[in-house]
């Protein structure tokens, strides 16, 4: 049984499934925009979603302390601090009268060579 085992495997070992999750966070974070498998996407959509409710706190509050922590702590979930900077001066603004889904996921066609599903994973517009 999977009592308390959270997150999916995908099929790959731990450290490529880590680097392959932070990638496409980096890659949805940068592009707004991605097209990529479903399993991969609702693999990576709730971490997406937690890193901008983490950076829209940090901004609300006001607090510098706050606000230096919400910034490690994205910096150390994507790795990245160009991004983690987007992430705070682009995308958490738009989503402050936002309770949540800051994504949506739009079903497209099978993909040819192995008829996996595909889907478009992008960043809802305010």
């Amino acid at each position: 049984m999977r009592h308390r085992i959270s997150g999916q495997r995908l099929n790959k070992s731990a450290a490529h499934r880590i680097s392959m999750r932070r990638s496409l966070m980096k890659d949805v974070i940068q592009y707004e925009r991605i097209q990529t498998t479903e399993a991969k996407a609702r693999a990576v959509r709730g971490e997406i979603e937690r890193i901008i409710t983490i950076a829209k706190r940090g901004r609300v509050t006001g607090d510098a302390v706050r606000l230096v922590h919400a910034r490690r702590l994205v910096i150390s979930r994507i790795g990245d601090q160009a991004l983690a900077k987007k992430v705070f001066d682009d995308i958490a603004p738009r989503y402050v009268n936002r309770a949540g889904g800051y994504t949506r996921m739009l079903k497209l066609e099978a993909r040819r060579g192995d008829a996996a599903k595909q889907v478009l994973l992008e960043l809802v517009e305010e």
